[in-house]
């Protein structure tokens, strides 16, 4: 089997709500690249990667240049065997791994449905179907995010992310937790999460207001030293996102007592291969994981699902349905929330099928 076309789009996703974060960070409309490769099999497979702005290491106009300067190194090659070919692509492109992961992804479709397998076969088998979602709630007045929460309880959320630090009023973060906590039964998963965003200070007076609360911190500063001293100074639990990028740092959070949860996002570590090395860690460790994506649609929540739904029950805490946060719907017939849980498919590959109705042409295409 050899790759003979790598077609790429751009695709605009937009928020049902404009989604704010600390630092001015947003999600209104962004793009999405989506990526298919076509084989002489007839198969093909698709990858997704979808930046936030000012988020991390990461720049959507930049993916594309990527592929393009990638383009000689995947054409012609076998597409079975993943992480050679990955191996590859990483000793002619150093660095860059949102961009290399939806090319992983992609692999990993095609290598998956060659098999007639769904990936989560590939990745640990089984482990559960019925994965728990969280609902992230963007940092607006404090009495309209309450009323978010109470409605995705409602409609059977039991994990609740509370965004913070986008307005620099840290009394306002602190009645943002208290009504939430206070408006949700004590059985619900609630956490703050800054982004990254904000000073040790600022945390800590906000944590220390909510010491009595169940409530667990993300990711409050850019570093896992500042996010140890907040930990420290308030007893928190600490779920590492930005700064928990590779092994490194996987280890370091682990040996500095602050990632009791930590998020597992696809691109942020570079693809399927990498995420699940990864997660295989964080298994050691003890660490529970929110394996998920940074943004996007259909095909990046699909790649999160197979990848929770090999991992143990007891590690897991929960997964993202990142197309349900935006439109377009890439595949409207892949899958969705229903009361707190989402299933993952059971289909060969990924188990999406991307509308070319929504798609349209190829915005760019390499052929072999």
């Amino acid at each position: 089997m050899k790759i003979t076309a790598i077609n790429l789009w751009t695709v605009p996703l937009t928020s049902h709500l404009r989604y704010q974060m600390a630092e001015g960070k947003t999600c209104d409309t962004v793009d999405s690249i989506v990526l298919r490769l076509d084989t002489d099999s007839g198969i093909s497979g698709w990858g997704e990667v979808c930046p936030i702005p000012h988020y991390l290491p990461a720049y959507a106009d930049g993916v594309i240049p990527a592929v393009k300067h990638l383009q000689h190194e995947i054409l012609g090659e076998n597409p079975i065997g993943v992480e050679a070919l990955m191996s590859k692509l990483n000793r002619y492109l150093i660095g860059h791994p949102y961009a290399k992961s939806m090319i992983d992804m992609a692999l990993w479709d095609i290598t998956a449905k060659a098999a007639n397998l769904p990936l989560y076969a590939f990745l640990g088998g089984l482990a559960q179907r019925e994965l728990p979602i969280y609902h992230s709630i963007s940092c607006v007045e404090p009495e309209t995010m309450e009323q978010i929460a109470i409605d995705a309880v409602a409609a059977g959320i039991r994990q609740i992310q509370v965004k913070l630090g986008a307005d620099g009023n840290w009394r306002n973060d602190v009645e943002r937790l208290q009504r939430i906590r206070a408006a949700v039964p004590d059985d619900v998963l609630v956490y703050g999460d800054f982004n990254a965003g904000a000073d040790a200070l600022t945390a800590i007076r906000v944590m220390r207001e909510v010491m009595s609360l169940d409530i667990m911190l993300e990711q409050p500063c850019e570093t896992i030293t500042q996010c140890q001293t907040v930990h420290e100074a308030t007893g928190h639990a600490m779920k590492l996102d930005e700064s928990a990028h590779d092994i490194a740092s996987l280890l370091e959070g682990a040996e500095r007592g602050c990632m009791q949860a930590v998020a597992i996002k696809t691109s942020k570590f570079g693809g399927v291969s990498a995420a699940r090395k990864a997660r295989d860690l964080c298994l050691h460790l003890g660490a529970k994981m929110c394996i998920e994506d940074t943004w996007g649609s259909d095909i990046a929540t699909a790649v999160a699902l197979h990848l929770g739904a090999s991992t143990p029950a007891k590690f897991l805490l929960n997964v993202c349905d990142l197309s349900s946060y935006v439109g377009p719907r890439l595949d409207p017939t892949a899958p969705s929330r229903d009361n707190g849980f989402i299933s993952v498919s059971d289909a060969p590959g990924l188990g999406v099928n991307p509308d070319l109705s929504v798609l349209g042409e190829a915005h760019v295409r390499y052929r072999l």
